[in-house]
């Protein structure tokens, strides 16, 4: 079985979330309902050039653990891992499409996209 990092996670995440709602389905007596996902597809918009991604690297997960959500999600290749400080952010080649701060896992979120800086 050949498959890549990003879709092991992806799979993973996915049957997850199913089972958690075949259990959740279960204390309420209703029937389950399977979410409709796309693996392929990416969950949001287009990019967006007045946009940008800032990191917040006191809360991102890469300072220690090895979390790689946002530089594995990042088309544009725009992200890059800095071993025990977090990610930087290459502001030229961000697209400000929000992949990044979609698949951030931490909550407030360690990535986020804001309007660029005029």
């Amino acid at each position: 079985m050949d498959i890549s990092r990003k879709e092991f996670f992806r799979q993973g995440l996915f049957s997850l979330g199913k089972t958690a709602l075949d259990i959740a389905g279960t204390f309420t007596g209703r029937m389950p309902v399977s979410p409709a996902v796309h693996h392929d597809a990416a969950p949001l918009a287009e990019p967006r050039h007045d946009m940008r991604a800032e990191a917040f690297n006191e809360r991102c997960l890469a300072r220690s653990c090895g979390c790689f959500a946002c530089v594995e999600r990042c088309d544009v290749q725009a992200i890059a891992l800095l071993p025990g400080e977090g990610i930087g952010i290459d502001a030229e080649r961000c697209n400000g499409c929000g992949s990044c701060e979609y698949v951030c896992p931490v909550e407030p979120k360690a990535v986020v996209v804001v309007p660029k800086r005029q």
